[in-house]
């Protein structure tokens, strides 16, 4: 008896809850599929012959070739017998472990005779065991990463822009924050009569001016404070003209809140609406 048909007898076959089982049963019944199934379970010959190494406990570096060519060629046998249509691959394994096992027991010449040491004939199955088995355990490493549509799905969610949503302006307030201007010229009035000659554009290029993409001013700020009356109403004017070529937007975030100015997204620059603006040849 080898060493490991000593082993295998001394290991219990199964465990029925929690106790070992030496024997089988005589009225055990095995379904017809199971060798079916059994076999696959495995990827390939590769996989059959460690499964078989390991459940064994042998040395990959130094397997018995007569023990593990018997047991291989049992499951190709069973599986033959039971009509199943086995892949080339297993076959062509059992006739590669045929010939290792059989160029084991040729006589090895001598280091004298070759004048090195002869290579093993388990080499080759050796490496590609080894290759194989590293594979396994990537493969093993890979799949307990956490995959999408496995361990968890990808929901995407699309919001709008933020900016593309202003809040409204009220006129109720839009009017009480023009006649807080009204009041703070009034406070600040000179008696001095002058001939001044108010340009709606020129105040309207001036906002431009003031104000920067992106960035809020308040509506109050847009005002001189040393301006008069009739500058406050040409401003104020240019402010709705503005507002209603769409080159500026008038927000506010609630009732009663301060109203705050600024460049519309798609608004033009002050260079080009200086550009669009007839020359004095022109008005003429």
């Amino acid at each position: 008896m080898t060493n490991m048909e000593a082993l295998q007898a001394e290991l219990p076959i199964a465990r029925v809850k929690g106790e070992p089982l030496a024997e089988l049963p005589v009225d055990l019944y095995i379904p017809p599929d199971a060798l079916e199934v059994f076999l696959e379970t495995f990827e390939g010959p590769l996989d059959l012959l460690l499964y078989l190494i390991r459940r064994h406990n042998l040395d990959v570096l130094d397997i018995p070739m007569a023990e593990l060519t018997r047991q291989y060629l049992s499951y190709v046998e069973a599986a033959r017998s039971s009509r199943l249509e086995l892949a080339a691959e297993y076959l062509l394994m059992a006739a590669m472990l045929i010939e290792i096992k059989s160029r084991m027991l040729l006589p090895r010449p001598s280091r004298a005779e070759e004048g090195n040491e002869p290579e093993d004939p388990r080499a080759e199955l050796v490496r590609r065991l080894l290759e194989y088995e590293q594979m396994k355990l990537a493969a093993q490493r890979l799949d307990k990463v956490p995959q999408a549509g496995r361990d968890f799905h990808v929901v995407s969610v699309t919001l709008e822009s933020a900016s593309r949503r202003m809040p409204e302006v009220n006129p109720d307030d839009l009017t009480a924050a023009w006649l807080s201007i009204l009041s703070r010229a009034k406070a600040n009035k000179h008696h001095r009569i002058s001939r001044e000659e108010l340009s709606v554009r020129e105040h309207m290029t001036r906002i431009l001016k003031a104000l920067h993409p992106g960035q809020f001013l308040e509506f109050a700020n847009l005002f001189r404070a040393e301006a008069g009356v009739a500058e406050l109403v040409v401003t104020f004017l240019a402010i709705l003209e503005l507002a209603k070529e769409t080159l500026i937007d008038v927000t506010q975030a609630e009732p009663l809140a301060p109203i705050y100015v600024r460049l519309h997204e798609e608004g033009m620059t002050v260079d080009e609406y200086a550009d669009e603006q007839p020359t004095d040849d022109q008005q003429s």
